[in-house]
């Protein structure tokens, strides 16, 4: 059976291997759609502006792209998990120090001696806990990809029943209110689907050892 396309985290190794072919579109496309959320995401929790996360987006990929040929496409040799993590935080660091100096153009406030100055509030590029954020990203996006798995082989019903009873956390009433269903089928559905979720999850983690 072919591996379903667009899935997230973790890196299949085959894809990796694609890689290292930069005429391949389709696979690169593969992997910004797979990655551009996690990168851009770990970048604003990093202190960067929309627009400065978009950058380091594009210029991590890039940096991807012109590093594939030392990179060894094998589980044995190495984590890709960390080999992304180190472009992108040099790429964040990249983005902090292209900040001019001064950079805040609101006009004075009377409470202006009490507010820090947009100097000190740019992080310092070496106090960024980027391995924190980066591992909560990461498994933020692992839930996500497991999720978008069980969808395709569960009950409807049943995803939507979880979706707003367990992720949105609406009131059981309500939930069989909406969707028409009576509790059985509540906590049926989130036995089953937390089931399939965990089976996923495993799958996925075991991908990457």
């Amino acid at each position: 059976m072919p591996e379903p396309q667009n899935e997230a985290i973790p890196t299949r190794w085959s894809l990796l291997d694609r890689l290292k072919d930069w005429d391949d579109q389709e696979s690169w496309r593969e992997f910004f759609v797979t990655y551009r959320h996690l990168i851009f995401g770990v970048a604003i929790k990093a202190g960067l502006t929309e627009a400065e996360a978009e950058d380091v987006v594009q210029e991590t990929v890039i940096s991807v792209a012109k590093k594939m040929p030392e990179f060894k496409a094998n589980p044995e040799a190495g984590s890709f998990k960390g080999f992304l993590l180190l472009i992108t935080r040099r790429r964040i660091t990249d983005q902090l120090r292209k900040r001019p100096p001064h950079q805040d153009a609101s006009p004075p406030r009377s409470d202006e001696t009490a507010r820090t100055s947009t100097v000190e509030r740019i992080p310092d590029p070496a106090s960024l806990n980027l391995d924190a954020i980066w591992d909560n990203e990461w498994e933020k996006n692992l839930v996500e990809a497991a999720m978008e798995r069980v969808r395709r082989q569960a009950n409807l019903k049943q995803c939507q029943i979880y979706d707003l009873y367990v992720l949105k956390k609406w009131p059981v009433k309500k939930v069989t209110a909406t969707l028409g269903v009576n509790i059985g089928q509540v906590y049926l559905a989130k036995h089953r689907i937390s089931h399939l979720l965990r089976k996923e999850l495993k799958i996925l983690q075991e991908k990457m050892r």
